[in-house]
């Protein structure tokens, strides 16, 4: 049994808590907000995660400092525009050595860094890990079949995380390319909104699987201009969390694109979700870094037009579309 902190109380942060209780392990749960605190304490639910009890085992605390003492595992589990401020406020608390697992997804849009970047300016004597993949928190709280990543710098922290979260309904690989599995996870979230976009404009299961694969095409460029592996990208955190997020009604960035695509302006979409819609905050970054790296992103480039720009959406569908004829693969050579 080990003692393990999850820094987030969302629906990711207490689906984690709820499975890593059921391996066995002794874990305190943080959230910034008393109400909440108190809420999750007595009813022992999330109001996000239907009838998935909060086990009496789990301590619900306000208290980060206790949250994070005597550690062998923190797991930061807060939106990613959150992740900079909370690094910073748990920096009092950490020790030297203690491993940090962020399971956000996102990228900074003011200084274009992975979170896993930042948790190290924030706190430069963690030892920082990454777990991701295709993993909706309202399956993993119910014990549904699913499978992850865990990146790290050191095989020995990688399978520090592999070895705490696996489980008979949790299976989870190990990576060496932390940049990869983080830009696959943030990325995927501006496709989903494309892919959102097009169900609310009427599109089919054919545009559908123009914007995941095109979508793939996109994010596997940037990643490796970036120096991410492209075996990242056609795995877990690359195709696979694409395809669930494009597809799944869990997902916040598709539910958002589907409001989007009825006519429903950014703001009006994201208040109707009424959780943090991690791609809109991506989207910004992911052109910044297509134009930084000089690598064509079009169907970014479309949702920031659409989301910024007051663009409306079947124009932009319109011009992805219309777009200059191209070979599908440059590299493939022809025999006449």
């Amino acid at each position: 049994m080990s003692k393990i902190g999850v820094i987030g109380s969302g629906t990711w942060g207490t689906a984690l808590a709820v499975l890593l209780t059921g391996n066995g392990h002794e874990v305190e749960l943080w959230s910034a907000v008393p109400a909440e605190v108190e809420a999750l304490t007595a009813t022992r639910r999330h109001p996000n995660l239907g009838d998935t009890p909060i086990p009496e085992k789990i301590r619900v605390t306000g208290d980060l400092e206790q949250a994070m003492k005597d550690k062998e595992l923190l797991v930061l589990s807060v939106p990613s525009v959150y992740v900079r401020e909370t690094a910073h406020r748990m920096a009092p608390f950490l020790k030297e050595g203690q491993v940090i697992t962020n399971v956000a997804k996102g990228i900074e849009d003011t200084t274009l860094k992975n979170l896993s970047e930042i948790i190290e300016e924030e706190l430069p004597v963690a030892r920082v890990t990454v777990l991701s993949g295709p993993s909706h928190a309202e399956e993993v709280s119910r014990g549904l079949p699913t499978t992850c990543v865990a990146g790290a710098h050191r095989r020995q922290d990688a399978e520090l995380v592999q070895n705490l979260f696996m489980s008979p309904v949790f299976r989870v690989y190990t990576s060496p390319d932390m940049l990869g599995i983080e830009l696959g996870g943030a990325l995927k979230n501006v496709i989903a909104l494309a892919a959102g976009i097009a169900d609310g404009l009427g599109c089919g299961d054919n545009t559908k699987a123009a914007l995941i694969t095109r979508g793939i095409a996109e994010i596997t460029r940037l990643g490796t201009a970036m120096g991410g592996s492209p075996e990242t990208f056609s795995g877990l955190t690359g195709i696979g969390d694409l395809i669930v997020t494009c597809a799944s009604m869990h997902s916040r960035n598709r539910r958002a694109g589907i409001l989007i695509g009825k006519g429903y302006t950014m703001d009006e979409a994201m208040k109707e979700v009424k959780m943090v819609v991690e791609g809109v905050y991506s989207a910004r970054a992911a052109r910044a870094l297509s134009k930084k790296y000089q690598v064509s992103m079009p169907i970014v480039e479309q949702v920031n037009e659409v989301l910024f720009d007051g663009k409306p959406a079947k124009d932009a569908l319109y011009d992805l579309m219309l777009r200059d004829r191209r070979a599908e693969n440059a590299l493939l050579e022809w025999k006449e």
